[in-house]
């Protein structure tokens, strides 16, 4: 009997051990029951922005596609980084999520040292959409199209002012790439934020400025400001007068855009990244999503998360040449 015993005894700690070598090698029963609690959509900026929207448009069909509450956690501050480093230290599994726009490219690009790496620490998922970039000028301004607005500020250098968000956002970077592509000096005058930046450029402190359809729309067509061009690759449903950028005559401008995609910290199970992929993919085709994005002027894409690495990757190229050649620096 005893030696009965301890041969089941060891045959017990073997199928014990093959047990667990089995569990750690196929994980899958845990990924499968994914998600099984709330998650939480992280947003690096203030609510009412495109990625605060994208946020809660998508959070809400996730939440009724996986039966989880999707929370909203936006955190706001130091141009985005505070809540994309957020992300990047969270648990690899699948439960926080960061949506992010084209500032994490040109963060990446003007900060030398960061508490995150981009590439290394977050995993992208899949682009939602991108938002192109409206030339707005002060109606004052004497240019009606973007090959005056060259013309003018080449014959009075350095006296045409542009205002941006602040140092290093989209606004101002989509600026320098426009003075670098034209050869123009124009005069930067940071605000702290969009808000304060459009205000300037309505009272005629500055004379021009790039943003969102969002954030101009009612504007220019109330007469408040005049819009000259825009950056996507084709014209936007609610300004169909309205030029591209490469009508205008610089086709490169398309690359000023601004965009709002899916990111989860690096090591996440590929099973997970799979079945997020597919249900926010599934979700940009719904017909009523596709109704909001036409309203806001965003154009769908919902790109596998190798294609969205590799234009991550792509832009972060791209803002580091304008930075360096503009020398811009961090505040």
């Amino acid at each position: 009997m005893e030696l009965s015993a301890r041969t089941e005894l060891r045959r017990s700690l073997v199928m014990t051990c093959v047990a667990c070598g089995l569990a750690a090698a196929h994980p899958a029963p845990a990924q499968q029951g994914y998600p099984n609690r709330p998650i939480r959509f992280v947003v690096p900026s203030a609510t009412g922005g495109s990625n605060d929207i994208s946020a809660r448009l998508f959070g809400q069909k996730l939440s009724e596609a996986f039966g989880q509450q999707v929370v909203i956690d936006n955190r706001a501050g130091a141009g985005s980084i505070i809540g994309t480093d957020l992300v990047a230290k969270s648990s690899p599994d699948g439960y926080t999520l960061l949506v992010q726009s084209s500032e994490i490219t040109i963060i990446t690009a003007l900060h030398k040292k960061l508490p995150f790496d981009t590439v290394k620490d977050l995993a992208p998922v899949t682009l939602l959409a991108t938002f192109p970039l409206l030339l707005v000028v002060h109606p004052g301004v004497e240019a009606k199209s973007v090959k005056e607005l060259i013309a003018l500020a080449k014959a009075k250098p350095g006296q045409l002012r542009y205002a941006s968000n602040g140092n290093g956002t989209i606004s101002h970077a989509s600026a320098e790439m426009f003075k670098s592509m034209t050869g123009i000096n124009l005069v930067h005058v940071p605000y702290k934020g969009a808000a304060p930046a459009l205000t300037s450029i309505l009272g005629g402190e500055t004379a021009m400025g790039f943003y969102t359809t969002s954030a101009t729309l009612q504007h220019i067509k109330a007469g408040r400001f005049r819009g000259l061009a825009t950056s996507g690759e084709k014209r936007v449903a609610s300004l169909p007068d309205l030029p591209t950028f490469a009508e205008a005559g610089l086709p490169g401008f398309v690359d000023a855009r601004t965009w709002a995609g899916v990111f989860v910290r690096a090591g996440t199970p590929q099973p997970i990244i799979a079945r997020l992929h597919s249900e926010l993919t599934r979700i940009i085709r719904l017909p009523d999503v596709r109704e909001r994005f036409v309203t806001y002027d965003w154009e769908a894409v919902g790109n596998t998360p190798e294609e969205f690495a590799s234009s991550v990757r792509k832009e972060i190229a791209t803002w580091t040449k304008v930075i360096r050649e503009a020398n811009i620096r961090a505040d």
